[in-house]
């Protein structure tokens, strides 16, 4: 099924005439990269447009060679060329983005063409979320690009190197191994800073007996890979060789929970529950995973307040951790594809307790 089909069916399902997109990533999907400026506009008899200024037109035509969308260079105003269309087709009825568009962009556009607007974010995910086997292969890639960047890191962290320095250092080499871009700020920090989940890199300084963090991602053709590994630097205490094949035992047991028709709760709690059986759950303080690809946050959240159940083609991390503070943190983090029985695991790096 193309992907133009696809938006086609959504209208159909929303009983709109049309689908108005601005958002990167939505873009993308249809129209093949992320313009940083311009609109897709896909109408309900399976023409879609790409209205682009001249910034992207030889970009946009390339791309439409394979996407099908009609490539239109702007003279005017975007809004301007969307209220010709509708008035062209008659488009009375337009899905957008709820959950992203500005409050001064829907008013424009409200006010440009005339038309009822209706939510269609959460249809969209839908259809995002289910990824298709080329944008796995990306993923993939992306992944195998962020894996060789660290096994070559591992040869510069050690005692004396700051985190700034080897938060610098990685994402180079992510670029040098091909990397579009680092999918996030890589989080990388050590000693008792890696108790903060999400703490920003500043000038600590490596010691030894120090846990290193490492948080990561690198992105190709637009789509992203996302790994977390802890690392010791010259030596581990037994406290903490057993807080890691604690977090390692409870990402396993994530993992074998992972599959069509589990509610994403459920994926959690069999992690939580690994923790809680050490009273180590309340050091456990975010969700266990996130669905990714043309975001690094996109789709289904794998936490005790979920609602949603997994469902075949999509794709999570699983990465449960433990922070205690003043001390050390620990996580422990794959990215996997929901199968028709269970789960593949495009994580190959090796998950025991390495001391550098």
């Amino acid at each position: 099924m193309n992907r133009i089909k696809k938006a086609v069916d959504l209208l159909n399902e929303l009983n709109a005439d049309a689908l108005l997109l601005f958002n990167e990533s939505n873009m993308h999907y249809f129209c093949g990269f992320s313009p940083s400026e311009g609109a897709v506009f896909i109408l309900k008899n399976g023409v879609g447009h790409h209205i682009v200024d001249s910034r992207y037109t030889e970009t946009a035509e390339v791309h439409s060679k394979e996407t099908g969308l009609r490539v239109t260079e702007i003279n005017g105003g975007f809004s301007e060329k969307i209220h010709e269309l509708c008035v062209q087709n008659g488009v009375e009825r337009i899905a957008f983005e709820d959950e992203t568009i500005s409050l001064k962009l829907y008013n424009r556009y409200k006010a440009a063409t005339g038309c009822d607007f209706v939510g269609a974010s959460k249809a969209l995910m839908n259809i995002r979320n289910i990824k298709e086997p080329e944008e796995l292969e990306f993923m993939k890639k992306a992944n195998a690009i962020a894996e060789k960047s660290l096994a070559e890191l591992l040869n510069f962290i050690k005692a004396g190197k700051s985190e700034k320095e080897l938060k610098a250092y990685f994402e180079y080499l992510m670029l040098q191994n091909g990397s579009d871009g680092a999918s996030f700020d890589t989080i990388l920090l050590t000693g008792a800073h890696t108790s903060y989940p999400h703490g920003v890199p500043d000038d600590r300084i490596i010691k030894n007996g120090d846990f290193v963090l490492i948080d990561f991602g690198a992105t190709y053709m637009g789509y992203h890979s996302d790994m977390t590994r802890t690392f010791a630097v010259g030596s581990a205490t037994q406290e903490m060789k057993e807080a890691y094949d604690l977090v390692l035992k409870a990402q396993l047991a994530g993992i074998a929970a992972l599959a069509p028709n589990v509610k994403c709760a459920d994926v959690y709690k069999a992690a939580y529950d690994v923790l809680e059986e050490r009273q180590m759950g309340k050091y456990f303080r975010h969700s266990l995973g996130h669905g990714l690809g043309l975001d690094i946050h996109e789709g289904f959240t794998a936490s005790p307040k979920s609602a949603d159940t997994f469902v075949e083609g999509v794709v999570t991390s699983i990465e449960p951790g433990i922070y205690i503070p003043d001390k050390f943190g620990i996580r422990i983090e794959d990215v996997l594809a929901v199968t028709e029985n269970g789960s593949e695991n495009i994580s190959e790096f090796d998950k025991d307790l390495i001391i550098l």
